[in-house]
């Protein structure tokens, strides 16, 4: 959603519109493409989704990714006054906070299923008590 809200805000630039934008730099290198980029300019990598295969850990990393999207979404809509942006920003903004519900809830049944209580310092379906 976030790529086709800034293709129908950068299709019909002129070229000096782009000339006389911040958008200059990034036009240069992608024209109007869609390139996954942060707004400091650093590109999308893989290497910042933390996947270490321990369910706690990845629901934390989950609950975390979410709250970090809704922060975006949340700084978007202070400096946004375009309806055609601030509504699709508002529906993201609403389906993050319903995800970080859902891993919430996925961390407690986790977390009452274990056989162990004490899972704040190991992982019990990996180092059973008796190994500790």
């Amino acid at each position: 959603m976030i790529a086709a809200i800034l293709h129908q805000l950068t299709r019909n630039l002129s070229e000096e519109e782009i000339a006389n934008s911040p958008f200059a730099t990034y036009f240069v290198d992608h024209t109007t493409g869609l390139y996954p980029v942060a707004a400091s300019g650093v590109p999308f990598d893989m290497k910042y989704v933390g996947i270490k295969g321990d369910v706690i850990a990845d629901l934390h990393e989950d609950l975390a990714a979410e709250q970090k999207a809704r922060v975006t979404y949340d700084n978007i809509l202070r400096l946004c006054d375009d309806p055609d942006v601030k509504d699709p920003i508002k529906f993201l903004r609403e389906r993050e906070i319903v995800h970080y519900q859902r891993f919430a809830d996925a961390l407690r049944i986790t977390q009452d299923h274990l056989d162990s209580k004490n899972f704040y310092a190991y992982n019990p379906a990996f180092d059973p008590k008796d190994k500790k």
